[in-house]
Protein backbone atom coordinates (compact mmCIF):
# COMPACT_ATOMS: atom_id res chain seq x y z
CA UNK A 1 0.00 0.00 0.00
CA UNK A 2 1.38 3.42 -0.96
CA UNK A 3 2.45 5.52 1.98
CA UNK A 4 0.31 8.44 0.87
CA UNK A 5 -2.80 6.47 0.12
CA UNK A 6 -5.42 7.07 2.82
CA UNK A 7 -7.09 3.89 3.98
CA UNK A 8 -10.84 4.40 3.85
CA UNK A 9 -11.94 0.76 3.74
CA UNK A 10 -14.79 -0.04 6.11
CA UNK A 11 -15.13 -3.47 7.69
CA UNK A 12 -17.62 -5.19 9.96
CA UNK A 13 -16.95 -6.12 13.57
CA UNK A 14 -15.13 -9.30 12.49
CA UNK A 15 -12.85 -7.46 10.08
CA UNK A 16 -14.68 -8.57 6.93
CA UNK A 17 -15.59 -6.18 4.08
CA UNK A 18 -18.95 -4.50 4.68
CA UNK A 19 -22.00 -5.10 2.52
CA UNK A 20 -24.29 -2.29 1.45
CA UNK A 21 -27.76 -2.74 2.91
CA UNK A 22 -26.38 -4.95 5.68
CA UNK A 23 -23.89 -2.66 7.39
CA UNK A 24 -24.10 1.06 7.99
CA UNK A 25 -26.82 3.52 7.09
CA UNK A 26 -29.55 5.19 9.11
CA UNK A 27 -30.53 2.21 11.27
CA UNK A 28 -27.19 1.63 13.06
CA UNK A 29 -26.73 5.39 13.30
CA UNK A 30 -29.88 5.47 15.46
CA UNK A 31 -28.14 3.27 18.05
CA UNK A 32 -25.31 5.81 18.19
CA UNK A 33 -27.69 8.77 18.55
CA UNK A 34 -29.66 7.10 21.37
CA UNK A 35 -26.42 6.10 23.07
CA UNK A 36 -25.15 9.69 22.95
CA UNK A 37 -28.41 10.99 24.46
CA UNK A 38 -28.11 8.60 27.43
CA UNK A 39 -24.44 9.46 27.86
CA UNK A 40 -25.29 13.18 27.89
CA UNK A 41 -27.96 12.47 30.49
CA UNK A 42 -25.22 10.99 32.67
CA UNK A 43 -22.49 13.61 32.49
CA UNK A 44 -24.18 17.01 31.96
CA UNK A 45 -25.69 17.01 35.46
CA UNK A 46 -22.29 16.08 36.85
CA UNK A 47 -20.58 18.99 35.12
CA UNK A 48 -23.42 21.45 35.69
CA UNK A 49 -23.96 20.80 39.40
CA UNK A 50 -20.54 19.57 40.52
CA UNK A 51 -19.58 22.97 41.95
CA UNK A 52 -22.34 22.54 44.55
CA UNK A 53 -20.90 19.15 45.57
CA UNK A 54 -17.46 20.70 45.98
CA UNK A 55 -18.78 23.47 48.24
CA UNK A 56 -21.67 21.80 50.07
CA UNK A 57 -20.20 18.32 50.66
CA UNK A 58 -16.42 18.59 50.25
CA UNK A 59 -16.31 22.10 51.82
CA UNK A 60 -14.09 23.83 49.26
CA UNK A 61 -14.27 27.63 49.08
CA UNK A 62 -15.92 29.23 46.05
CA UNK A 63 -12.76 29.92 44.04
CA UNK A 64 -11.31 26.46 44.72
CA UNK A 65 -14.61 24.80 43.82
CA UNK A 66 -14.79 26.82 40.60
CA UNK A 67 -11.24 25.86 39.64
CA UNK A 68 -11.86 22.20 40.49
CA UNK A 69 -14.82 22.08 38.09
CA UNK A 70 -12.99 23.86 35.26
CA UNK A 71 -9.90 21.66 35.75
CA UNK A 72 -12.09 18.55 35.54
CA UNK A 73 -13.86 19.70 32.38
CA UNK A 74 -10.62 20.98 30.86
CA UNK A 75 -8.92 17.64 31.44
CA UNK A 76 -11.88 15.82 29.89
CA UNK A 77 -11.74 17.85 26.69
CA UNK A 78 -7.96 17.67 26.38
CA UNK A 79 -8.06 13.89 26.84
CA UNK A 80 -10.61 13.77 24.00
CA UNK A 81 -7.90 14.98 21.62
CA UNK A 82 -5.60 12.18 22.77
CA UNK A 83 -8.44 9.67 22.51
CA UNK A 84 -9.17 10.82 18.94
CA UNK A 85 -5.58 10.06 17.95
CA UNK A 86 -5.71 6.64 19.59
CA UNK A 87 -9.05 5.90 17.92
CA UNK A 88 -7.77 6.77 14.45
CA UNK A 89 -4.31 5.25 14.68
CA UNK A 90 -4.37 2.36 17.15
CA UNK A 91 -7.58 1.29 18.93
CA UNK A 92 -10.39 2.05 16.49
CA UNK A 93 -13.38 4.36 16.95
CA UNK A 94 -15.92 1.68 17.79
CA UNK A 95 -13.71 -0.04 20.35
CA UNK A 96 -12.74 3.18 22.10
CA UNK A 97 -16.41 4.05 22.67
CA UNK A 98 -17.04 0.64 24.26
CA UNK A 99 -13.91 0.78 26.41
CA UNK A 100 -14.57 4.34 27.56
CA UNK A 101 -18.18 3.46 28.44
CA UNK A 102 -16.97 0.69 30.73
CA UNK A 103 -14.46 3.02 32.42
CA UNK A 104 -17.02 5.80 32.87
CA UNK A 105 -19.55 3.38 34.38
CA UNK A 106 -17.10 2.08 37.00
CA UNK A 107 -15.89 5.59 37.82
CA UNK A 108 -19.43 6.87 38.46
CA UNK A 109 -20.07 3.87 40.73
CA UNK A 110 -16.99 4.85 42.74
CA UNK A 111 -18.32 8.41 43.08
CA UNK A 112 -21.65 7.00 44.28
CA UNK A 113 -19.82 4.91 46.90
CA UNK A 114 -17.82 7.94 48.05
CA UNK A 115 -20.99 10.05 48.35
CA UNK A 116 -22.82 7.29 50.25
CA UNK A 117 -20.25 6.30 52.90
CA UNK A 118 -19.86 9.02 55.59
CA UNK A 119 -16.27 8.06 56.43
CA UNK A 120 -15.14 8.89 52.87
CA UNK A 121 -16.15 12.56 53.07
CA UNK A 122 -15.93 15.43 55.59
CA UNK A 123 -18.45 15.76 58.40
CA UNK A 124 -21.53 17.86 57.48
CA UNK A 125 -20.93 21.57 58.09
CA UNK A 126 -22.44 24.93 57.10
CA UNK A 127 -19.71 26.65 55.08
CA UNK A 128 -21.79 29.84 54.93
CA UNK A 129 -21.69 30.23 58.72
CA UNK A 130 -18.75 32.52 59.49
CA UNK A 131 -18.28 30.91 62.91
CA UNK A 132 -18.08 27.38 61.53
CA UNK A 133 -14.71 25.71 61.05
CA UNK A 134 -15.47 23.32 58.21
CA UNK A 135 -13.03 20.54 57.45
CA UNK A 136 -12.17 20.13 53.74
CA UNK A 137 -11.73 16.75 52.13
CA UNK A 138 -8.10 15.63 52.40
CA UNK A 139 -5.74 12.68 52.58
CA UNK A 140 -6.84 9.28 51.35
CA UNK A 141 -10.45 10.39 50.94
CA UNK A 142 -9.37 13.16 48.57
CA UNK A 143 -7.23 10.68 46.61
CA UNK A 144 -10.13 8.26 46.30
CA UNK A 145 -12.48 11.02 45.13
CA UNK A 146 -10.17 12.54 42.54
CA UNK A 147 -9.19 9.14 41.10
CA UNK A 148 -12.88 8.40 40.59
CA UNK A 149 -13.61 11.86 39.19
CA UNK A 150 -10.78 11.88 36.67
CA UNK A 151 -11.59 8.31 35.65
CA UNK A 152 -14.95 9.76 34.60
CA UNK A 153 -12.94 12.27 32.53
CA UNK A 154 -11.12 9.41 30.78
CA UNK A 155 -14.40 7.70 29.96
CA UNK A 156 -16.05 10.87 28.69
CA UNK A 157 -13.03 11.68 26.52
CA UNK A 158 -13.37 8.40 24.65
CA UNK A 159 -17.05 9.04 23.97
CA UNK A 160 -16.40 12.59 22.76
CA UNK A 161 -13.65 11.41 20.44
CA UNK A 162 -15.25 8.26 19.05
CA UNK A 163 -18.99 8.87 18.74
CA UNK A 164 -19.10 11.69 16.11
CA UNK A 165 -16.55 10.11 13.76
CA UNK A 166 -17.92 6.56 14.20
CA UNK A 167 -21.41 7.86 13.47
CA UNK A 168 -20.20 9.50 10.27
CA UNK A 169 -18.53 6.21 9.28
CA UNK A 170 -21.98 4.67 8.86
CA UNK A 171 -22.45 6.68 5.64
CA UNK A 172 -20.60 6.59 2.34
CA UNK A 173 -19.39 10.10 1.57
CA UNK A 174 -19.04 9.14 -2.12
CA UNK A 175 -22.80 8.57 -2.41
CA UNK A 176 -24.65 11.93 -2.68
CA UNK A 177 -27.71 10.55 -0.88
CA UNK A 178 -25.69 9.13 2.00
CA UNK A 179 -23.62 12.30 2.13
CA UNK A 180 -26.82 14.25 2.89
CA UNK A 181 -27.65 11.68 5.59
CA UNK A 182 -24.18 12.20 7.07
CA UNK A 183 -24.79 15.94 7.25
CA UNK A 184 -28.12 15.30 8.95
CA UNK A 185 -26.44 12.93 11.41
CA UNK A 186 -24.34 15.75 12.86
CA UNK A 187 -27.47 17.88 13.30
CA UNK A 188 -29.28 15.01 15.02
CA UNK A 189 -26.20 14.35 17.16
CA UNK A 190 -26.49 17.91 18.47
CA UNK A 191 -30.20 17.34 19.06
CA UNK A 192 -29.61 14.06 20.92
CA UNK A 193 -27.07 15.82 23.13
CA UNK A 194 -29.64 18.54 23.86
CA UNK A 195 -32.33 15.98 24.72
CA UNK A 196 -29.99 14.10 27.06
CA UNK A 197 -28.85 17.36 28.63
CA UNK A 198 -32.41 18.50 29.31
CA UNK A 199 -33.22 15.19 31.02
CA UNK A 200 -29.98 15.41 32.97
CA UNK A 201 -30.54 18.98 34.16
CA UNK A 202 -34.07 18.17 35.31
CA UNK A 203 -34.28 14.55 36.48
CA UNK A 204 -30.68 13.84 37.54
CA UNK A 205 -30.13 17.27 39.12
CA UNK A 206 -33.41 16.86 41.04
CA UNK A 207 -32.19 13.50 42.35
CA UNK A 208 -28.84 15.01 43.35
CA UNK A 209 -30.53 17.92 45.14
CA UNK A 210 -33.54 16.27 46.78
CA UNK A 211 -32.71 12.56 47.11
CA UNK A 212 -28.95 12.54 47.58
CA UNK A 213 -25.66 12.77 45.74
CA UNK A 214 -25.11 9.03 46.04
CA UNK A 215 -28.38 8.40 44.18
CA UNK A 216 -27.48 11.13 41.68
CA UNK A 217 -24.13 9.56 40.82
CA UNK A 218 -25.78 6.14 40.77
CA UNK A 219 -28.40 7.38 38.28
CA UNK A 220 -25.62 8.72 36.05
CA UNK A 221 -23.88 5.33 36.24
CA UNK A 222 -27.13 3.62 35.21
CA UNK A 223 -27.45 5.98 32.23
CA UNK A 224 -23.91 5.15 31.09
CA UNK A 225 -24.61 1.42 31.46
CA UNK A 226 -27.74 1.73 29.28
CA UNK A 227 -25.85 3.90 26.77
CA UNK A 228 -23.00 1.40 26.42
CA UNK A 229 -25.44 -1.52 26.15
CA UNK A 230 -27.42 0.20 23.36
CA UNK A 231 -24.20 1.00 21.51
CA UNK A 232 -23.02 -2.61 21.84
CA UNK A 233 -26.30 -3.96 20.43
CA UNK A 234 -25.59 -2.16 17.17
CA UNK A 235 -22.06 -3.55 16.74
CA UNK A 236 -23.00 -6.30 14.21
CA UNK A 237 -24.55 -3.63 11.95
CA UNK A 238 -21.79 -1.01 12.13
CA UNK A 239 -19.44 0.01 9.35
CA UNK A 240 -16.11 0.23 11.19
CA UNK A 241 -13.19 2.34 10.06
CA UNK A 242 -10.21 0.07 9.41
CA UNK A 243 -7.06 1.14 11.21
CA UNK A 244 -4.11 1.78 8.93
CA UNK A 245 -2.52 4.22 6.52
CA UNK A 246 0.07 6.91 7.20
CA UNK A 247 0.28 8.74 10.49
CA UNK A 248 -1.20 12.19 9.75
CA UNK A 249 0.60 13.94 12.58
CA UNK A 250 3.93 12.53 11.40
CA UNK A 251 3.20 13.86 7.89
CA UNK A 252 2.76 17.39 9.24
CA UNK A 253 5.92 17.10 11.34
CA UNK A 254 7.82 15.91 8.26
CA UNK A 255 6.91 19.11 6.43
CA UNK A 256 8.01 21.30 9.33
CA UNK A 257 11.30 19.44 9.76
CA UNK A 258 12.01 19.35 6.01
CA UNK A 259 11.30 23.09 5.71
CA UNK A 260 13.79 23.83 8.49
CA UNK A 261 16.42 21.51 7.04
CA UNK A 262 16.07 23.16 3.61
CA UNK A 263 15.89 26.75 4.87
CA UNK A 264 19.08 27.71 3.01
CA UNK A 265 17.70 26.56 -0.37
CA UNK A 266 16.16 29.29 -2.58
CA UNK A 267 12.51 28.90 -3.56
CA UNK A 268 11.95 28.28 -7.28
CA UNK A 269 10.10 31.00 -9.19
CA UNK A 270 7.87 28.39 -10.80
CA UNK A 271 5.91 26.29 -8.29
CA UNK A 272 5.78 23.48 -10.89
CA UNK A 273 9.41 22.76 -9.99
CA UNK A 274 8.39 21.70 -6.50
CA UNK A 275 8.24 18.00 -5.76
CA UNK A 276 5.09 15.99 -6.56
CA UNK A 277 4.39 12.35 -7.41
CA UNK A 278 2.76 10.53 -10.26
CA UNK A 279 -0.88 9.50 -9.96
CA UNK A 280 -0.33 5.77 -9.57
CA UNK A 281 -2.54 4.87 -6.61
CA UNK A 282 -5.36 7.42 -6.72
CA UNK A 283 -3.73 9.80 -4.25
CA UNK A 284 -5.27 13.15 -3.45
CA UNK A 285 -3.66 16.17 -5.14
CA UNK A 286 -3.92 19.72 -3.84
CA UNK A 287 -2.83 22.70 -5.98
CA UNK A 288 -0.07 24.96 -4.73
CA UNK A 289 -1.05 28.17 -2.90
CA UNK A 290 1.14 31.25 -2.39
CA UNK A 291 0.76 31.29 1.40
CA UNK A 292 3.24 30.31 4.12
CA UNK A 293 5.90 30.12 1.43
CA UNK A 294 8.55 29.03 3.93
CA UNK A 295 6.86 25.62 4.11
CA UNK A 296 7.36 25.24 0.35
CA UNK A 297 11.04 24.66 1.13
CA UNK A 298 10.01 21.16 2.27
CA UNK A 299 9.19 20.37 -1.39
CA UNK A 300 12.42 21.72 -2.92
CA UNK A 301 14.35 19.04 -4.79
CA UNK A 302 18.09 18.98 -4.40
CA UNK A 303 20.11 18.85 -7.60
CA UNK A 304 21.22 15.37 -8.65
CA UNK A 305 24.90 14.52 -9.03
CA UNK A 306 25.17 10.79 -9.69
CA UNK A 307 22.79 7.98 -8.82
CA UNK A 308 25.06 6.45 -6.20
CA UNK A 309 25.93 9.62 -4.32
CA UNK A 310 25.02 10.17 -0.69
CA UNK A 311 23.23 13.40 -1.69
CA UNK A 312 20.83 11.53 -3.94
CA UNK A 313 20.03 9.07 -1.19
CA UNK A 314 19.23 11.95 1.14
CA UNK A 315 17.00 13.54 -1.52
CA UNK A 316 14.52 10.76 -0.94
CA UNK A 317 14.63 11.22 2.84
CA UNK A 318 11.05 11.55 4.02
CA UNK A 319 12.15 14.17 6.58
CA UNK A 320 13.88 16.26 3.89
CA UNK A 321 11.64 16.11 0.82
CA UNK A 322 7.83 16.21 0.82
CA UNK A 323 5.28 16.43 -1.97
CA UNK A 324 3.28 19.59 -2.66
CA UNK A 325 0.00 18.08 -1.45
CA UNK A 326 1.61 17.18 1.87
CA UNK A 327 2.94 20.73 2.18
CA UNK A 328 -0.49 22.19 1.37
CA UNK A 329 -2.03 20.06 4.11
CA UNK A 330 0.54 21.46 6.55
CA UNK A 331 -0.28 24.99 5.38
CA UNK A 332 -3.95 24.35 6.12
CA UNK A 333 -3.16 23.23 9.67
CA UNK A 334 -0.93 26.26 10.26
CA UNK A 335 -3.65 28.56 8.91
CA UNK A 336 -6.27 26.97 11.17
CA UNK A 337 -4.24 27.44 14.35
CA UNK A 338 -5.06 31.16 14.91
CA UNK A 339 -8.77 30.39 14.50
CA UNK A 340 -8.44 27.55 16.98
CA UNK A 341 -6.59 29.78 19.47
CA UNK A 342 -9.24 32.52 19.21
CA UNK A 343 -11.97 29.99 20.00
CA UNK A 344 -10.37 29.12 23.33
CA UNK A 345 -11.42 32.29 25.12
CA UNK A 346 -15.10 31.75 24.40
CA UNK A 347 -14.83 28.46 26.26
CA UNK A 348 -13.37 30.40 29.18
CA UNK A 349 -16.53 32.52 29.27
CA UNK A 350 -18.74 29.44 28.91
CA UNK A 351 -17.04 27.91 31.96
CA UNK A 352 -18.58 30.62 34.14
CA UNK A 353 -22.06 29.14 33.55
CA UNK A 354 -20.93 26.02 35.41
CA UNK A 355 -19.14 27.84 38.22
CA UNK A 356 -19.90 31.37 39.39
CA UNK A 357 -23.30 31.56 37.69
CA UNK A 358 -24.34 28.39 39.53
CA UNK A 359 -23.18 29.98 42.79
CA UNK A 360 -25.12 33.17 41.99
CA UNK A 361 -28.28 31.14 41.46
CA UNK A 362 -27.81 29.40 44.81
CA UNK A 363 -28.27 32.75 46.59
CA UNK A 364 -31.38 33.83 44.63
CA UNK A 365 -35.09 33.09 44.93
CA UNK A 366 -35.56 29.83 43.04
CA UNK A 367 -39.34 29.44 43.37
CA UNK A 368 -41.56 28.91 40.36
CA UNK A 369 -45.05 29.29 41.78
CA UNK A 370 -45.70 28.01 45.29
CA UNK A 371 -44.41 24.46 45.11
CA UNK A 372 -41.76 24.26 42.36
CA UNK A 373 -38.13 25.04 43.17
CA UNK A 374 -35.58 25.52 40.38
CA UNK A 375 -32.04 24.32 41.04
CA UNK A 376 -29.33 26.66 39.68
CA UNK A 377 -28.05 23.93 37.34
CA UNK A 378 -31.54 23.72 35.78
CA UNK A 379 -30.96 27.11 34.12
CA UNK A 380 -28.62 25.45 31.62
CA UNK A 381 -31.78 23.93 30.11
CA UNK A 382 -32.49 27.31 28.47
CA UNK A 383 -29.61 27.18 25.92
CA UNK A 384 -30.25 23.47 25.33
CA UNK A 385 -33.89 24.09 24.47
CA UNK A 386 -32.90 26.99 22.26
CA UNK A 387 -30.37 24.86 20.39
CA UNK A 388 -32.88 22.01 20.05
CA UNK A 389 -35.38 24.38 18.46
CA UNK A 390 -33.00 26.89 16.89
CA UNK A 391 -30.76 24.58 14.87
CA UNK A 392 -33.58 23.15 12.67
CA UNK A 393 -34.99 26.67 12.18
CA UNK A 394 -31.56 27.99 11.23
CA UNK A 395 -30.90 25.05 8.91
CA UNK A 396 -34.31 24.97 7.18
CA UNK A 397 -35.37 28.62 7.14
CA UNK A 398 -32.52 31.05 7.79
CA UNK A 399 -29.83 29.35 5.69
CA UNK A 400 -31.98 29.23 2.49
CA UNK A 401 -32.82 32.91 2.98
CA UNK A 402 -29.19 33.87 3.50
CA UNK A 403 -28.20 31.70 0.54
CA UNK A 404 -30.41 33.82 -1.74
CA UNK A 405 -28.81 37.00 -0.42
CA UNK A 406 -25.15 35.96 -0.26
CA UNK A 407 -24.99 33.16 -2.83
CA UNK A 408 -22.98 31.11 -0.34
CA UNK A 409 -24.08 27.44 -0.19
CA UNK A 410 -24.11 27.60 3.64
CA UNK A 411 -25.78 31.02 3.77
CA UNK A 412 -22.72 32.51 5.43
CA UNK A 413 -19.20 31.15 5.64
CA UNK A 414 -18.03 29.14 8.64
CA UNK A 415 -15.68 31.93 9.72
CA UNK A 416 -18.47 34.53 9.70
CA UNK A 417 -20.67 32.19 11.69
CA UNK A 418 -17.91 31.75 14.27
CA UNK A 419 -17.40 35.52 14.45
CA UNK A 420 -21.08 36.11 15.24
CA UNK A 421 -20.85 33.60 18.08
CA UNK A 422 -17.73 35.25 19.52
CA UNK A 423 -19.50 38.63 19.48
CA UNK A 424 -22.49 37.15 21.32
CA UNK A 425 -20.19 35.62 23.96
CA UNK A 426 -18.95 39.14 24.70
CA UNK A 427 -22.57 40.29 25.04
CA UNK A 428 -23.28 37.35 27.39
CA UNK A 429 -20.49 38.42 29.75
CA UNK A 430 -21.80 42.01 29.77
CA UNK A 431 -25.27 40.68 30.62
CA UNK A 432 -23.75 38.55 33.39
CA UNK A 433 -21.98 41.56 34.90
CA UNK A 434 -25.15 43.69 34.85
CA UNK A 435 -27.24 40.94 36.48
CA UNK A 436 -24.59 40.49 39.19
CA UNK A 437 -24.65 44.23 39.92
CA UNK A 438 -28.43 44.02 40.33
CA UNK A 439 -28.16 40.91 42.55
CA UNK A 440 -25.63 42.59 44.86
CA UNK A 441 -27.76 45.76 44.99
CA UNK A 442 -30.72 43.69 46.20
CA UNK A 443 -28.54 42.06 48.86
CA UNK A 444 -27.28 45.45 50.07
CA UNK A 445 -30.65 47.25 49.99
CA UNK A 446 -32.30 44.45 52.02
CA UNK A 447 -29.46 44.18 54.54
CA UNK A 448 -28.65 40.64 53.44
CA UNK A 449 -24.94 40.97 52.63
CA UNK A 450 -24.11 38.21 55.12
CA UNK A 451 -27.30 36.19 54.55
CA UNK A 452 -26.94 32.41 54.63
CA UNK A 453 -28.28 31.14 51.27
CA UNK A 454 -29.19 27.84 52.91
CA UNK A 455 -31.72 29.70 55.06
CA UNK A 456 -32.54 33.02 53.39
CA UNK A 457 -32.65 33.58 49.64
CA UNK A 458 -32.30 37.06 48.18
CA UNK A 459 -35.61 38.56 46.96
CA UNK A 460 -34.55 38.44 43.31
CA UNK A 461 -35.65 35.74 40.89
CA UNK A 462 -33.14 33.19 39.69
CA UNK A 463 -34.60 33.63 36.20
CA UNK A 464 -32.54 36.82 35.78
CA UNK A 465 -29.64 34.44 35.12
CA UNK A 466 -31.58 32.84 32.25
CA UNK A 467 -30.76 35.90 30.10
CA UNK A 468 -27.08 35.05 30.19
CA UNK A 469 -27.80 31.38 29.50
CA UNK A 470 -30.06 32.29 26.58
CA UNK A 471 -27.42 34.56 25.04
CA UNK A 472 -24.82 31.82 25.35
CA UNK A 473 -27.27 29.39 23.73
CA UNK A 474 -27.38 31.55 20.60
CA UNK A 475 -23.61 32.00 20.75
CA UNK A 476 -23.06 28.23 20.98
CA UNK A 477 -25.30 27.60 17.99
CA UNK A 478 -23.13 29.86 15.86
CA UNK A 479 -19.64 29.31 17.23
CA UNK A 480 -19.41 25.63 18.13
CA UNK A 481 -21.40 24.27 15.19
CA UNK A 482 -19.41 26.62 12.94
CA UNK A 483 -16.13 25.42 14.44
CA UNK A 484 -17.10 21.77 13.97
CA UNK A 485 -17.89 22.34 10.30
CA UNK A 486 -14.79 24.50 9.77
CA UNK A 487 -12.34 22.06 11.34
CA UNK A 488 -13.88 19.06 9.56
CA UNK A 489 -14.18 20.61 6.08
CA UNK A 490 -10.80 22.37 6.08
CA UNK A 491 -8.76 19.58 7.68
CA UNK A 492 -6.47 17.40 5.55
CA UNK A 493 -8.12 14.16 4.49
CA UNK A 494 -6.06 11.92 6.86
CA UNK A 495 -6.81 14.20 9.84
CA UNK A 496 -10.60 14.57 9.78
CA UNK A 497 -11.24 12.93 13.16
CA UNK A 498 -8.30 14.54 14.90
CA UNK A 499 -9.20 17.96 13.50
CA UNK A 500 -12.84 17.56 14.53
CA UNK A 501 -11.63 16.99 18.09
CA UNK A 502 -9.96 20.41 18.04
CA UNK A 503 -13.35 21.67 19.19
CA UNK A 504 -12.99 19.62 22.40
CA UNK A 505 -9.40 20.77 22.74
CA UNK A 506 -10.45 24.45 22.57
CA UNK A 507 -13.09 23.76 25.23
CA UNK A 508 -10.51 22.07 27.46
CA UNK A 509 -7.95 24.85 27.15
CA UNK A 510 -10.70 27.40 27.77
CA UNK A 511 -11.65 25.73 31.05
CA UNK A 512 -8.01 25.60 32.14
CA UNK A 513 -7.63 29.27 31.22
CA UNK A 514 -10.62 30.04 33.44
CA UNK A 515 -8.85 28.44 36.41
CA UNK A 516 -5.70 30.42 35.67
CA UNK A 517 -7.61 33.71 35.37
CA UNK A 518 -9.38 33.11 38.70
CA UNK A 519 -6.01 32.64 40.42
CA UNK A 520 -4.48 35.66 38.67
CA UNK A 521 -7.43 37.91 39.56
CA UNK A 522 -7.39 36.79 43.20
CA UNK A 523 -3.64 37.33 43.42
CA UNK A 524 -3.79 40.76 41.76
CA UNK A 525 -6.65 41.99 43.97
CA UNK A 526 -5.73 40.33 47.27
CA UNK A 527 -4.70 43.67 48.86
CA UNK A 528 -7.70 45.61 47.57
CA UNK A 529 -10.49 43.60 49.18
CA UNK A 530 -11.27 42.43 52.71
CA UNK A 531 -11.86 38.86 51.54
CA UNK A 532 -8.38 38.59 50.01
CA UNK A 533 -9.39 38.93 46.35
CA UNK A 534 -12.36 39.58 44.06
CA UNK A 535 -13.28 35.90 44.06
CA UNK A 536 -11.88 34.70 47.41
CA UNK A 537 -13.88 33.41 50.37
CA UNK A 538 -17.39 31.94 50.53
CA UNK A 539 -19.48 35.13 50.63
CA UNK A 540 -20.54 35.86 47.07
CA UNK A 541 -22.29 39.07 48.19
CA UNK A 542 -18.99 40.55 49.37
CA UNK A 543 -17.04 39.30 46.36
CA UNK A 544 -16.70 41.10 43.03
CA UNK A 545 -17.90 38.61 40.44
CA UNK A 546 -19.35 41.58 38.53
CA UNK A 547 -15.86 43.07 38.06
CA UNK A 548 -14.55 39.65 37.00
CA UNK A 549 -17.31 39.41 34.38
CA UNK A 550 -16.49 42.93 33.12
CA UNK A 551 -12.85 41.86 32.81
CA UNK A 552 -13.88 38.80 30.78
CA UNK A 553 -16.10 40.98 28.55
CA UNK A 554 -13.17 43.29 27.76
CA UNK A 555 -10.82 40.38 27.09
CA UNK A 556 -13.48 38.72 24.91
CA UNK A 557 -13.81 41.89 22.82
CA UNK A 558 -10.03 42.04 22.34
CA UNK A 559 -10.10 38.36 21.37
CA UNK A 560 -12.85 39.14 18.83
CA UNK A 561 -10.69 41.84 17.21
CA UNK A 562 -7.79 39.37 17.04
CA UNK A 563 -10.10 36.78 15.47
CA UNK A 564 -11.33 39.23 12.81
CA UNK A 565 -7.73 39.95 11.85
CA UNK A 566 -6.90 36.27 11.28
CA UNK A 567 -10.26 35.38 9.74
CA UNK A 568 -9.86 38.10 7.10
CA UNK A 569 -6.41 36.74 6.24
CA UNK A 570 -7.46 33.10 6.11
CA UNK A 571 -7.45 31.47 2.67
CA UNK A 572 -9.80 28.52 2.35
CA UNK A 573 -8.30 25.25 1.20
CA UNK A 574 -8.38 24.68 -2.53
CA UNK A 575 -10.37 21.77 -3.88
CA UNK A 576 -8.39 18.59 -4.65
CA UNK A 577 -7.37 18.02 -8.25
CA UNK A 578 -8.92 14.83 -9.56
CA UNK A 579 -7.20 14.97 -12.94
CA UNK A 580 -3.56 14.06 -12.59
CA UNK A 581 -2.71 15.83 -15.84
CA UNK A 582 -3.28 19.15 -14.05
CA UNK A 583 -0.37 18.39 -11.76
CA UNK A 584 3.18 18.84 -12.86
CA UNK A 585 4.86 15.55 -12.05
CA UNK A 586 8.48 15.67 -11.12
CA UNK A 587 9.24 12.26 -9.63
CA UNK A 588 7.55 8.92 -9.22
CA UNK A 589 8.64 8.25 -5.65
CA UNK A 590 6.79 9.64 -2.69
CA UNK A 591 8.11 10.90 0.62
CA UNK A 592 6.94 9.37 3.81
Amino acid sequence: MDNFQVMEEKVDWKGRPTKKGVHGGIFPALFILVMFAFNSCAWVALAGNLVMYFTGVLHLDLASASNSVTNFMGTTYILAQIAAYLADAHVGRCKIVLISGFIEFLALLLLAVQAHIPSLKPQPCDIYDIKSQCEKIHGGNATFFYIALYSVAVGLAGAFAGVPSHGADQFDDKDPKELRHMSSFFNYLTASNAIGSILSLTLVVWIQTHVGWDWGFGTSAACVFVATLIFAVGVPKYRIHAIGGPNPIVQILQVLVAAVRNWRLPLPKDSAELYEIKNENGEEFLPHRDIFRFLDKAAIQRKKTNMNSETDKKSNDKWELCRVTQVENAKTIVGMLPIFICSIFMSTCLAQLQTFTIQQGFTMDNKLGKHIHIAPANLAIAPMIFMLVGIPIYDRLIVPLLRRITGHPKGISDLKRIGIGLLLSCVAMIVGAIVEIKRKHVAKSHGMIDANPLVNKLPISIFWLAIQHFTFGISDMFTYVGLMEFFYSEAPKPMKSIASSLLWCSLGLGYFLSSILVDIVNHATRNNTKSGGWLAGNNLNRNHVDLFFWTLAILTFINLLNYLYWANRYEYKSQPLHNASKVEVSQSQDCV
